[in-house]
């Protein structure tokens, strides 16, 4: 995808209603939000759902390797896997304007040792990248201002993430919209990835439905997958145990567990 100017990247702009924050680009929908009281706190159930990659690393795990997001959004998966994980984290986002509401509105930190912002193209920067680092968890949301479809959802495009995850990491995918674009996405997901290596969760009320997609993961019995939900809801608050009830592998009918 050819890189955009600053003049035809979406506005920013910033709502509040009933303690949260929400963030949107030149239109109404909300494309983030942060409990203003509580900004370590995910919001919007899609994303916490985008957080569903804990559920294929070991506990002892969570906070191991590095953490790579595509999108910056609100920020919601930079603060918890900086502040709350503290995990090295990498976010690449093209649009300078949400880089500035997100430090300015949302608690996005100055980068550290921990933390890098990259403003670039996502397609562009993965190439560039890919044999440099590896990273463990990998959460790709890119949508622009008109959420029709993924910015970035072409075979090509896969494949450059799967080359950036580290053997055992895990990719989540925000996906939004028609059943036929849904099954475009995964269909692309599975030749990058490997049908056995792809789950999906049930759509959100909104349309949201997140995508998995694993190097080279086997998935525990279900024992282990529950101490793992036990864990994540215990320590981080996030409904694993609900997840795990959504999970279903590409093209299966029955469930993770």
């Amino acid at each position: 995808m050819a890189s955009r100017t600053r003049a035809d990247l979406p506005e920013v702009t910033v709502s509040e209603s009933d303690g949260v924050r929400y963030l949107h680009l030149d239109s109404p929908w909300v494309q983030g939000a942060m409990q203003i009281g509580e900004p370590r706190t995910i919001v919007l159930e899609y994303v916490q759902r985008m957080m569903a990659w804990m559920l294929w690393r070991p506990a002892a795990a969570l906070a191991g390797g590095r953490a790579l997001q595509l999108g910056l959004g609100a920020a919601a998966i930079t603060r918890f896997t900086h502040q709350v994980l503290r995990m090295p984290t990498t976010v690449v986002e093209l649009n300078p304007r949400v880089i500035a509401v997100c430090r300015q509105w949302f608690h996005l930190p100055a980068d550290d040792a921990r933390l890098r912002v990259v403003r670039a193209d996502a397609g562009a920067w993965l190439v560039e990248q890919a044999q440099a680092e590896s990273v463990t968890v990998l959460c790709v949301d890119l949508y622009d201002h008109e959420a029709a479809a993924p910015v970035l959802d072409d075979e090509a495009f896969y494949r450059d993430c799967r080359a950036v995850l580290a053997e055992g990491g895990v990719m989540t995918v925000n996906l939004f919209g028609r059943r036929a674009s849904f099954e475009r996405s995964m269909q692309r997901m599975a030749a990058a990835f490997g049908s056995d290596q792809l789950w999906h969760l049930q759509p959100t009320r909104e349309g949201n439905t997140i995508a998995v997609a694993t190097h080279g993961v086997t998935v525990p019995d279900r024992h282990t997958l529950l101490l793992r939900a036990d864990n994540i809801e215990s320590r981080y608050g996030l409904p694993a145990h609900k997840w795990l009830r959504m999970v279903r592998p590409w093209r299966a009918d029955h469930s993770l567990t």
